[in-house]
């Protein structure tokens, strides 16, 4: 049905003359001569339509007439789109036969307060590391900080393959942005570990307009809904990365000659990102466990968008270039990696004080290593020496052969139950390893005493 014409055309955006008055908000709208042109509806006045468009404006005409498409954005929200992988409309990206059985619309209402569930069970994620310093429990958000060649990808192969294997929790992955070439190694990768079976990917790639990379991320979170409301069971999603969102929608406001606000962002940010975190909830039913990459901008924490994100995380990850220098993977910073759950009250008084002993051990040796730098091992007291070579014995210790990279290292990977951790980390505090040599911790599961 012919619902109006465009009258001006913009990078992103096209104004349309309406002749139906029952065009509203969120309505898609497409060329009548060509399908390739289509619109979404933001904005309407008494003759008009604002709309961004949802491909490339290029070859687009004035006077081009529009008609309302019936199924508007939707994504598959059945078991079928297990395994698969879609773009941020929900249309299949693998060039494999698809049939789809049901649709939802990706602008889905967020969860109501009365079947809110913020009380959960534990996350073990068999990752000694994450699990000892950042515990987590079903239903946290996650913020993952970390550049490339540092072994994020690598880290989240290895949590979909132990939380599939431990606890049969299904995957979401979300690539906001991705660069072609960064999304076909990392599909490429999940396939060559058999873990496609077990997710779903979508990709808005960063070649596409701002409208694609702003659209993948709802596209994804109905894939999630799905598996919490229908399936009623528990799901990771991963957003690589959630700042990506941000800068789409900043590039969409300037397009629409907002204000803009703050280190160049809209004055909407917060209820644009607010939008995203509170569809993330959990229910009687389900979970949704997300981990969220966050770009730093100019290595500025402070920086308006990154505040807006982290302000809904329950804790971070951080993976830092120095460690992985060193050989030691998962090459996450200990002091940075936080999360609200670790209090005596919530993990136990004897994990909580094994962090805060760990923690003390580690940042005396940061101490230590400039002072021997500068007069040698000889000149420490007893007490430092100790300190000095058993949180050598602790660094190493948090190394971890992993499952995904088994064909890399020869290193059979290994999941690591938190009580061996504890047992662990508390032997070497305690001296009971002071004769076992640090290399004896380097890549291992749990500590085997000969």
């Amino acid at each position: 049905m012919e619902v109006g014409k465009i009258i001006s055309i913009f990078e992103i955006s096209v104004e349309v003359v309406v002749s139906d008055n029952t065009i509203k908000i969120g309505d898609v709208l497409e060329a009548v001569d060509n399908s390739k042109y289509r619109f979404e509806v933001i904005e309407i006045t008494n003759t008009t339509a604002l709309c961004i468009s949802l491909n490339s404006t290029r070859g687009l005409k004035k006077g081009t007439i529009v008609k309302k498409v019936d199924d508007g954005l939707k994504m598959e929200y059945s078991d079928a789109l297990m395994g698969r992988i879609f773009d941020a409309y929900g249309e299949v990206l693998d060039n494999k036969e698809f049939k789809s059985i049901k649709k939802k619309f990706i602008n889905n209402s967020t969860v109501s307060m009365k079947d809110l569930n913020v009380e959960s069970s534990m996350l073990k994620t068999g990752i000694k590391v994450i699990d000892f310093f950042a515990p987590m429990q079903k239903g946290f958000k996650m913020g993952l900080l970390g550049g490339a060649g540092v072994g994020k990808t690598v880290l989240i192969k290895e949590l979909i393959y132990n939380l599939y294997n431990t606890s049969k929790i299904n995957s979401i992955f979300v690539g906001i942005g991705e660069r072609s070439r960064e999304g076909k190694e990392l599909y490429d990768d999940i396939v060559s570990s058999n873990l496609l079976d077990n997710m779903t990917m979508v990709f808005g790639q960063m070649s596409k307009n701002p409208v694609v990379r702003s659209k993948c991320v709802q596209t994804g979170l109905v894939a999630a809904e799905y598996l919490r409301d229908e399936k009623k069971g528990d799901v990771l999603l991963f957003i690589d990365n959630i700042y990506r969102y941000i800068q789409a929608r900043s590039e969409i406001s300037m397009e629409l000659k907002e204000m803009l606000v703050g280190n160049g962002y809209p004055s909407s940010t917060a209820a644009e990102v607010s939008k995203i975190e509170e569809r993330l909830s959990s229910t009687k039913d389900g979970t949704i466990t997300s981990f969220q990459a966050i770009y730093i901008p100019a290595d500025d924490y402070n920086d308006d968008a990154v505040q807006n994100v982290v302000s809904y995380m329950d804790g971070q990850i951080v993976l830092d270039r120095h460690i992985a220098e060193l050989g030691i993977y998962p090459a996450i910073d200990v002091f940075k990696s936080t999360s609200r759950l670790v209090d005596k009250d919530k993990i136990g008084e004897r994990h909580f004080k094994l962090v805060e002993e760990t923690l003390r051990y580690l940042t005396r040796y940061q101490e230590l290593e400039e002072i021997i730098a500068v007069l040698g091992i000889d000149e420490l007291s007893d007490e430092d020496k100790n300190i000095f070579h058993r949180s050598r014995k602790l660094r190493y210790y948090f190394s971890q052969p992993l499952h995904v990279s088994e064909q890399f290292t020869n290193i059979k990977g290994e999941y690591v139950e938190l009580e061996d951790v504890l047992n662990d980390v508390e032997n070497i505090l305690n001296g009971t390893y002071d004769n076992v040599d640090e290399k004896e911790f380097f890549y291992i599961g749990k500590y085997n005493a000969h």
